[in-house]
């Protein structure tokens, strides 16, 4: 009994070593749920190739009239059929047509013993999977049905994760893209449409409009929803980090790399790749990265070779006009059509009052249910504190109103109403009060003092509301100020920002 453990762990061992040196590599459960049917009026062929795919674990049915054929396939369904083109009185064309009709996911191979290219264009129009030329090798065989049960398992995969994502959210439209106004609804019903499609998707809006929601949309309807979303910030590396984690590198291209390391587009691989802040990227590194767009080749830091063919789908995203940064010359105009094949644009919420109420409960319930215990009774949000949230700048748009949400849900009572007052103010809005947008006091004081005085004012609101907008990194922050790095540290010292965290922050 131990050493028939020992042997079915062996196996499994085994097993393993295979799927990790062969990706495409079949499993024998995934071959045992697999339904095959031959269809071939060689009696010798049909049997023969039978019996090679049931030694190989899959479940197989065969068949030597195509009329037969025909009738079946309308009651039941198969995942693969191997049909042979030329038969009589029915042909394989017509077989192929009549599966697709009642079972356009099935995967059809048709056989020929005169593949010419005519009728393998025809076959293939028709909606053929792939065709295989008589006379062919078992192994030819094995290989052919290998790829298309792989193309089979991931068609699985993908319909499985898009039912799991509708038992939890139920309609996503409705939990993830919260909106009625018409402009927003307009950018969603675009992403739903390109959703299925493998067309480059930029999508451009404010700061926390929700660029990466819909990229997550886009990513999760369509036929690579089973594979992975690979997201990166394009502005939140230095330059040689960038390249790196795209691209990969090799053992010993710069100080600490000790190994190889696949970069972010061979990870992506049947995915997505989500290129946040794009116009940040350097000129360099956009070149290269046009190279693989073009072809599919990735080549690693340090390497000399092509290290990887990849087929990555490309959705990017900016907060800024990218025609804009072209005329600048901070962003490749050949990039830019290569990523901008349909353009998304989001409305600011500001744009959209419409839906904050919609939003504000919506992200009240979540928060409340996060934040507090099951039997505590959730407040409401009242009219006034609706009508008050309407009147807000928004400049963060939903994701400031979140965390706006977020403070009431952690501070309210159970079961109380949130009024107006209840909604958290911040420095930015009393200082819009003052109509003259001078700081309250100025006009009594004499005039070059004033100026004095208005002149560091406005230094150290513009530096820190610059710092915040760069995410703390100081090199985004003096190319958003078209100053140098030296300049900007200077300044901020002056007005009393500490110096070691400005240490910390210059090197990131």
């Amino acid at each position: 009994m131990a050493s028939a453990a020992g042997t079915r762990d062996e196996a499994a061992d085994s097993a393993a070593e295979t799927a990790a040196r062969d990706p495409l590599s079949i499993s024998p459960e995934v071959k045992a749920s697999l339904n095959l049917l031959i269809v071939d009026d060689d009696r010798t062929l049909r049997e023969g190739c039978a019996s090679v795919l049931q030694l190989d674990g899959f479940n197989v049915t065969t068949l030597g009239r195509g009329d037969e054929a025909i009738d079946l396939v309308k009651r039941r369904r198969f995942d693969i059929i191997l049909v042979d083109l030329y038969m009589t009185p029915v042909s394989g064309m017509e077989i192929l047509k009549a599966t697709l009709g009642s079972h356009k996911d099935t995967i059809v191979i048709v056989m020929t013993g005169n593949p010419s290219v005519n009728t393998s264009i025809e076959a293939l129009r028709a909606g053929a999977w792939d065709y295989l030329p008589k006379p062919f090798s078992a192994t030819h065989l094995q290989v052919l049905v290998g790829r298309a049960s792989h193309a089979v398992m991931v068609a699985r995969e993908t319909r499985d994760l898009k039912s799991q994502l509708l038992k939890q959210t139920g309609n996503s439209d409705k939990l993830t893209l919260l909106g009625v106004a018409p402009a927003f609804r307009a950018a969603v019903d675009l992403a739903r449409k390109v959703a299925s499609t493998d067309a480059s998707v930029m999508i451009m809006g404010e700061s926390g409009t929700g660029k990466e929601v819909i990229a997550q949309f886009i990513h999760a309807h369509s036929r690579r929803a089973s594979r992975q979303m690979v997201p990166i910030n394009c502005a939140a590396l230095p330059e040689g980090l960038l390249e790196s984690e795209l691209f990969g590198h090799r053992k010993g291209a710069f100080t600490g790399a000790d190994r190889d390391k696949p970069g972010l587009l061979e990870i992506a691989n049947g995915g997505t790749l989500f290129l946040d802040e794009l116009t940040e990227m350097s000129l360099p590194i956009q070149a290269k990265l046009l190279r693989v767009i073009q072809d599919g080749v990735v080549r690693r830091v340090g390497s000399e070779k092509e290290d990887a063919v990849v087929d990555v789908r490309f959705i990017s995203a900016t907060n800024r006009t990218p025609q804009e940064c072209v005329a600048k010359g901070t962003l490749r105009e050949d990039l830019l059509y290569r990523l901008r094949v349909v353009p998304i644009n989001l409305p600011p919420l500001r744009k959209r009052t419409e839906d904050i109420a919609l939003l504000a409960n919506h992200f009240f319930s979540v928060f409340w249910e996060r934040h507090r215990g099951p039997n505590e009774a959730t407040p409401k949000l009242s009219d006034e504190a609706i009508e008050f949230l309407r009147t807000r700048p928004w400049r963060g748009n939903v994701r400031e109103l979140q965390n706006v949400i977020e403070q009431l849900a952690v501070l309210a009572e159970p079961g109380h109403l949130v009024r107006a007052d209840d909604v958290p103010m911040y420095d930015e809005q009393a200082v819009e009060k003052h109509s003259n947008g001078l700081p309250p006091g100025m006009l009594t004081e004499p005039f070059h003092l004033a100026k004095e005085k208005l002149i560091a004012h406005f230094e150290k609101e513009y530096l820190s509301q610059l710092v915040t907008r760069a995410g703390s990194n100081m090199s985004k922050a003096a190319r958003l100020a078209s100053i140098d790095r030296t300049t900007l540290y200077r300044l901020m010292e002056k007005h009393g920002f500490r110096r070691e965290e400005l240490a910390g922050a210059l090197d990131e």
